[in-house]
């Protein structure tokens, strides 16, 4: 069985072909769960498998992504623009979880709209100088949140889509 047929064909490649594209900046959880579902999966497959693939990255960037930053400065140059257009964003992103903390950081990462989610809250909580230990449940809530909200949208989506309503 080739990788592709397995990914599609399969419960568990299905599972885990969500969890790989939950994991992927930008499209994550919000992108991940309805692929799940238009995979095939249903929703008590999907949402484990978006959660946990949008969560494996977390503690990742909230420990290392300062000095993967560094160490790009240092060994690729060529890549400033990137690394000041993300360290600007994470800035940006941290005013607005910094007056509220961990509650603010939950909420980011709950809503689920362009520019928020998990990867840009850890950024945020990464250059704000949270702890580990106290930045990953509120991520961990905010995905599940996310999650929750997304299955939601989903459901009503496909209802809608199908005339199902």
């Amino acid at each position: 069985m080739e990788l592709f047929e397995f990914l599609t064909a399969t419960a568990g490649g299905k599972c885990l072909f969500t969890m790989l594209v939950s994991m992927v900046p930008i499209i994550e959880l919000r992108g991940g769960l309805p692929f799940g579902v238009a995979l095939g999966l249903p929703y008590y497959l999907a949402f484990p498998a978006a959660v946990i693939g949008n969560l494996i990255p977390a503690p990742f960037i909230i420990v290392y992504i300062r000095r993967i930053f560094e160490v790009m400065r240092k060994y690729l140059p060529s890549l400033n623009g990137l690394v000041d257009k993300l360290e600007k964003k994470a800035h940006l992103k941290g005013q607005k979880v910094q007056r509220y903390q961990y509650l603010g950081l939950w909420l980011f990462v709950a809503i689920p709209l362009p520019g928020t989610g998990a990867w840009t809250g850890c950024l945020a909580a990464a250059f704000l100088g949270m702890r580990l230990k106290k930045a990953m449940p509120a991520v961990v809530l905010g995905v599940l949140t996310a999650g929750c909200i997304m299955l939601g949208l989903t459901h009503v989506g496909i209802n809608l889509f199908s005339g199902a309503v």
